[in-house]
Formats: C-alpha cells, structure tokens, sequence
C-alpha cells in the first residue's frame, strides 16, 4: 500500500496525496487539527485525523508553528492568538504563555472577520479546540495546550455574566463588544455545557446585518414577497415558519414584525427564548430560565395586554399552540416557529399536537419552510453549462445547457468559493378550497398541490431559480434533497 494522504481543513478545498510523514510534521506544528478529514489515496473513506494511526500528535498540547515548504500547501487558519513573538525559552517547551484576555479578543474579531455565526471552545483530553462556524461549516480555527483552558472559560463567562464558581452547570448570559475597524456593535449570546473534559463555551454572534434585515433582502422572489407582505398585512390569523434549527427563522420573523410595524402600525408583543434583537417600537418579553417569567404564564397574560400582533419564539408544546390559537380567532395575528422538514407539514405538527383540524384550518394563512445554502463568491465564481444528469436530478431535464454557476475559491472568500448565506422558502397559502383539505385532514402532497394553485411556490422551485441567477452551486442546491 503506498504512502500517499489526501486531508481536508475546512476550507473546501481537498489536499495531497502527501506522505504520512508529512502530516505528522503538520500535526506537531499544530496545522492538521484533531478534527480535520484524512484519508489514504487507496480509500474513498474520510476519517477524523484524530483516529488516524500515525497522527496521534494532533490530539497533543500545542507546538509552534513550523515552516511548510511547498507550493499551495495550507498555512495555520488562525494565528497565534494572544501569544505575540514567542521567545526563544518558549520553543523549548510545549507551549508558550498566553494572555486570556486577548486570546478572547482576538477571536471575536477573527470570527467577526470571517463572518462567523458562533464561536466553539470545545475541550478535548489534552487540548482545547477553538472553531468557528462559518456559512454553516464548521473550521477549527486554533489548537491551544489543555492548561489554558480555565482562564479562556473565565475570561467569556466574565463578560456573559455567568457564575465562574460554577463548573457543574449548565449557563447562558449574553453580552456586547464593539468589533472590526469601524467598531460596529455585535451582541453575543453565550452557552456553557459541562462535559467530561471540562465546560464546553458556544457563543452566537447576532451581527447588526441580520438585526436590521428587511423582508426586501431575504431572498424572497417576487411572487413570495407579495404573497408573504400580504399575509403580514392581515388583521388575524396565524404566519408560521418551519425549518430546522440555524435556518434563519428568528431573522425571518425579526423581518416580518418590522414590515408589519412599518405599513400597520400597532401594538406588537412577543415572547422568545431569549431575545436575539431588540427591535424598536415592540415590546419584547424574554422567558426567565429560573421561571420567574414562565412562558405559559405570559402567554396567557399577553391577550389581557391589548395587543394587535404576538409573536411566539416558538410552539414547543401543546399550551403554547393553544394561545396562539385562541389569540389568532379573538381578532389578533400571531407569528411563530416549528421545527418541520416542509411548509405543509405545520399542518401536520398543529394536529398531532391535539388542534382541532377545522381551528387550524380557520385559524392559519400562511405556512413558510425556509433553509439556508452557501451563497457564491460574486468574484471568483466559474460559469459553466447544466449537465443533462444535473437537469434530471433537479427534476427539469429541459434545462440542460442553462448557464449556472460554481465555487472556485479567491482571497476575498478564504478560498472557499463561498461568501454569506442566501435563503430558499416554501410558501403554502391556506386559501378556502385549502381550509376545506385541512378539516379533511388530507396528506402532505394534496395540500403542497393545492397551494400551488394560489400562488403557493416549493421549495425546490425557489432553489432552481436562485440556481440560474447564479446565487448558488448545483451541489448546494442537492443538499436540500430535493429533486
């Protein structure tokens, strides 16, 4: 079996074949990461680099990084956070001093840089993990001695508010920093989850951008902007958006309230947990974690508060469907989150969860599913023809030889072909003739069918669409597992 490896770094790009000596180097100077993919030329299977026989070093305390010779082979993805010029002592030992409180600081600034959405300090055996989430995909960004641990921990839970006595408990808290050269204001949400290698740090950036989205830049088409501005603009009933966790509902409903309050002006309400973005002119009311301000209790007493739209973070459970119900029938409009896989299947959740099929019917107006893919580089990005087997995996064999677009990878993405994130929804209107399939208690694909004769749109559909204008790759697009 010949000595040749391929390994991944979270930059998309594929690199080798290398002989296994050569990653060993890379390991013990800290550039191969426990986490990155390794494989050998002979195999198609990917495995952590950490259970990879040969480079147990990657999973060992920090070293300096060394020199890589040759030509288009990757550099460390971080720097030397907090550590300035290492003296010549330092090289000797296994890791040099660092400094907490700028190791911290400089890692809010590299993933404020990279556009991060979180920030991870996960804690392994001997070292701890610094990754960033980066449109979606998750990069190891910086490998730092076990023993460093407790003052990175520290330094967060400081600035978050949380008890750095406790070790045993689950936390959150939240604060504010001013990043980037203009110092633009970045609230960060902080979690804190004890493992059995120590606390494990995650922290969410809620950038000002998504904070001041409008529905004009969500990536709606123009059919489901107005068919979703019109929803908005309803006096009752019910609006909710589905989706799995991370795909932008909270920014969606953020974007609605605003519209709503821009063009109805009224009184707005909403209970979340917690408050992602403080929006002017609504009154927003976090759930307390300790149950002084339990979510059943507010939502009860929300309807006794005069307002003319609430909004509920999320239906989590069978009493908070049942305000969002009544609120929708007593003259209100309500706005909330489900974690479905489709538009349709809101219908479905709403039911099982004991609503009456003919209250879901009267009740709700509109059904959104979102997802977010990797948005092309608009510099870098390569034009090329749709292949007939691409066409036929899209389910539309007539487009093939349309123009789309791929990721190549420049400066200005990090070499990933990517840059942001670009939404593609599902629209399902509940028009009469739908309210009727309701009561029936009809399947998925009838209501999808009947939606689509009012203007309703799928999910795939928007995907092809934002195919063709070149916002996105065909291999982004068959993520969705659509075709």
């Amino acid at each position: 079996m010949k000595d040749a490896w391929y390994f991944e770094i979270g930059d998309g790009q594929v690199y080798g074949p290398h002989p296994m000596a050569k990653l060993q180097k890379w390991a013990a100077a800290g550039n191969l990461m426990p986490t990155h993919r390794v494989r050998h030329a002979d195999s198609d299977e990917w495995l952590i680099a950490a259970y990879v026989d040969g480079l147990e070093l990657t999973t060992a305390a920090d070293a300096p990084a060394a020199d890589l010779d040759g030509a288009g082979e990757p550099k460390r993805r971080g720097f030397r956070l907090g550590m300035g010029k290492p003296k010549a002592k330092d090289l000797e030992t296994e890791t040099a001093p660092i400094n907490a409180v700028q190791v911290c600081d400089e890692l809010m600034e590299l993933a404020f840089e990279r556009g991060a959405s979180d920030i991870h300090v996960d804690p392994e055996e001997n070292v701890v993990l610094l990754q960033l989430r980066v449109d979606g995909t998750l990069e190891p960004c910086r490998k730092l001695a076990k023993k460093h641990h407790p003052a990175i921990i520290t330094r967060f839970k400081v600035l978050a508010g949380m008890d750095i006595a406790e070790h045993r408990e689950a936390q959150d808290g939240r604060f504010m920093v001013q990043l980037g050269a203009d110092k633009r204001r970045v609230d960060l949400r902080v979690a804190c989850l004890p493992t059995t290698h120590g606390e494990r740090l995650t922290l969410r950036l809620l950038a000002i951008e998504a904070s001041r989205m409008t529905l004009n830049r969500l990536g709606l088409t123009e059919q489901g902007h107005k068919l979703f501005a019109a929803a908005i603009a309803q006096p009752q009933g019910m609006i909710l958006l589905t989706g799995p966790t991370g795909t932008g509902k909270s920014t969606t409903l953020y974007a609605a309230l605003r519209h709503r309050l821009a063009n109805n002006p009224g009184r707005i309400i909403t209970v979340e947990d917690p408050v992602e973005h403080d929006i002017v002119g609504v009154a927003q009311v976090e759930v307390d974690t300790a149950d002084k301000v339990a979510f059943g209790s507010v939502l009860r007493n929300i309807l006794r508060s005069d307002p003319d739209v609430i909004m509920i973070g999320e239906m989590r459970d069978f009493e908070s469907v049942d305000v969002g119900i009544k609120a929708a029938l007593t003259g209100h409009l309500v706005f909330s989150s489900l974690h479905t896989n489709s538009a349709a299947g809101a219908v479905t959740r709403l039911i099982d969860m004991g609503v009456e099929p003919f209250l879901v019917g009267a009740t709700l107006r509109l059904c959104v599913a979102q997802r977010l893919l990797r948005r092309l580089c608009p510099k870098c990005r390569q034009r090329r023809e749709m292949s007939p087997a691409e066409a036929r995996a899209l389910g539309h064999p007539d487009m093939a030889g349309s123009a789309i677009y791929e990721p190549v990878g420049c400066e200005l993405c990090g070499k990933r072909g990517y840059r942001g994130r670009v939404g593609v929804f599902e629209l399902l209107p509940v028009s009469p003739s739908m309210q009727r399939l309701i009561v029936e208690r009809a399947p998925e694909p009838e209501l999808t069918a009947e939606a689509k004769k009012h203007g309703g749109m799928s999910m795939t559909d928007d995907a092809v669409e934002k195919l063709l204008a070149g916002h996105t790759s065909f291999i982004e697009v068959m993520t969705l597992g659509l075709g």
